[in-house]
């Protein structure tokens, strides 16, 4: 068996271990650089609202937040107001004219009312 040296057939094997040591060295040096560079923020996922950053609103955004939020509570109390109405009975005519009518009304909204038991 011939050694390297010897062997005509193996042009410039120093030449090949000369710029694989360049190359190693400029990679070395290239990873040397990346570990001295500042670390990235870590992203800290979800969060939530109450802790996120605030991001600034542009006027007319506020205004719009405001007008939407100034509508549903509109909304809202209009449904509390006919849900609060529709439970309350109305009173009919023929009670109206009635006293003793409109007294055992009364009687029968009392025994509604109370938590007394009927046996």
């Amino acid at each position: 068996m011939t050694t390297p040296e010897e062997d005509p057939e193996l042009p410039g094997l120093e030449d090949a271990l000369t710029r694989a040591r360049a190359a190693h060295e400029k990679m070395a040096a290239a990873l040397d650089e990346d570990q001295h560079q500042e670390p990235e923020p870590e992203d800290l996922g979800w969060q939530p609202v109450w802790k996120r950053p605030r991001t600034p609103k542009s006027k007319a955004a506020k205004k719009l937040e405001q007008h939407k939020q100034r509508r549903r509570l509109q909304d809202a109390g209009k449904r509390r107001l006919t849900a609060g109405e529709s439970r309350r009975p109305r009173p009919r005519q023929s009670r109206i004219g009635s006293a003793a009518a409109r007294r055992d009304a009364r009687a029968l909204s009392r025994v509604r009312h109370s938590t007394a038991w009927l046996w």
